[in-house]
């Protein structure tokens, strides 16, 4: 499940994706995990609305992360 969230997330490495994609079409759970969190990754991306956040509390965050 790390090596399917990683690579839904664009962040596994090309070694990781490669071994995924040898193996995927051995291992039929495999493959039905990472449609099933294909599909809830892509259904969530249509439903969320990226606004920006307001600076006043991006500083709030920043100075309660430093001290």
């Amino acid at each position: 499940m790390k090596i399917i969230q990683a690579i839904l997330d664009d962040e596994a490495t090309d070694a990781e994706k490669d071994h995924f994609r040898e193996n995927m079409d051995k291992c039929i759970p495999c493959i039905e995990a990472y449609r099933l969190e294909k599909c809830i990754k892509d259904s969530l991306s249509l439903k969320i609305q990226k606004k920006p956040c307001p600076q006043s509390i991006l500083d709030t965050i920043i100075t309660k992360i430093n001290s």
